[in-house]
């Protein structure tokens, strides 16, 4: 119980819940969108962001805000415009991203050492102002997550149906790129700049192998990042490895629980319950119970002009839009 009296564990385990809270809630409207990859392009370019702080002497998070906003700002331009596709657009911000970070980073006169801290994460290097800056950033993700989650949802969902509607499709669009951007930025201390994208991504496919609404798998993937991320802190610091990479080794082991849990359910659930039990679709008017008439007052044959309808050990007449089945000396109406 010492590592939590340290004032480095204390600062990053709080930078590690608002990571846990807020990679998972920008994360689902990406996977909603099938650009998943988007967090590890914006992690790349943002790279350069800090190795352009450490070369000016500025604050490196900040540099990297404002790169990663630039950056995602225009490969959501470029994708939209149609000048190039969503796969092309984001390779152009890998190359770009990690080339220009490691050509300024030999600039600032840096060593590997301190760009490792920026990509992989580091529990030591997070300082009071940079807590205080996860902690803004964090929580305007949440906000903005949550409180345009209905039209975030319809733009993911569907872009021409949101257009119909009336949604700014385009504007809607740059502001899930923003927050991808500001989430990067937000787990570059605790999950390091090439891991974060897995932050964004396993635990919302892991919330969807055990739940089935949105809304449900948002509130899940939320819940397995935060464990996720303080488990891996405190595992990393007892074991002297590196945040990032416990944090998702641990993320990924939970997914592969929640597949086999979420397999294992789903084939209970399909034995438990066989066709003929069934309920009716709804808005589908249940059948008309079978009634036995006692008489008939005309007898069906091959020669009363009835459509027929032979069903091997008996025979079906239509009259009068009703079934009459012949079996043996009774007649069945239906």
């Amino acid at each position: 119980m010492t590592m939590f009296q340290l004032e480095f564990m204390q600062r990053a385990l709080i930078a590690g819940l608002l990571t846990g809270l807020s990679a998972p809630a920008i994360g689902t409207y990406l996977v909603q969108r099938r650009l998943s990859l988007m967090g590890d392009g914006i992690g790349h370019i943002a790279i350069t962001g800090v190795a352009l702080g450490l070369l000016t002497g500025s604050a490196p998070v900040l540099t990297a805000i404002i790169v990663s906003i630039a950056g995602a700002t225009a490969i959501e331009l470029v994708r939209a415009r149609g000048k190039a596709t969503g796969d092309v657009a984001l390779a152009l911000l890998f190359y770009g991203g990690i080339a220009g970070g490691v050509l300024l980073i030999g600039l600032a006169g840096q060593g590997a050492a301190t760009l490792n801290t920026y990509l992989f994460g580091s529990l030591t290097t997070v300082s009071q102002s940079d807590l205080y800056v996860v902690v803004g950033l964090a929580v305007a993700v949440l906000v903005v997550a949550i409180g345009l989650g209905p039209q975030l949802f319809a733009v993911c969902q569907d872009e021409e149906f949101a257009r119909t509607t009336g949604l700014r499709v385009q504007l809607l669009n740059l502001v899930i790129a923003v927050m991808a951007a500001v989430t990067v930025t937000v787990a570059m201390r605790t999950v390091g700049l090439l891991l974060v994208s897995a932050l964004m991504v396993v635990p919302v496919a892991t919330a969807q192998q055990v739940t089935r609404s949105f809304r449900s798998t948002f509130v899940t993937a939320c819940v397995i990042g935060v464990l996720a991320c303080l488990a891996g802190i405190v595992t990393s610091y007892n074991a002297n490895v590196a945040p990032g990479a416990t944090i998702v080794v641990l993320a990924l082991a939970g997914f592969v629980v929640a597949a086999t849990v979420g397999t294992l359910l789903r084939r209970r659930a399909g034995r438990a319950r066989p066709l003929a039990d069934e309920e009716p679709e709804v808005g589908v008017p249940a059948p008309e119970p079978h009634v036995v008439s006692a008489g008939h007052p005309h007898a069906h044959n091959q020669a009363c002009g009835h459509k027929k309808v032979e069903h091997g050990d008996h025979v079906d007449y239509v009259h009068d839009g009703h079934l009459h089945a012949a079996h043996g000396d009774h007649w069945d109406e239906h």
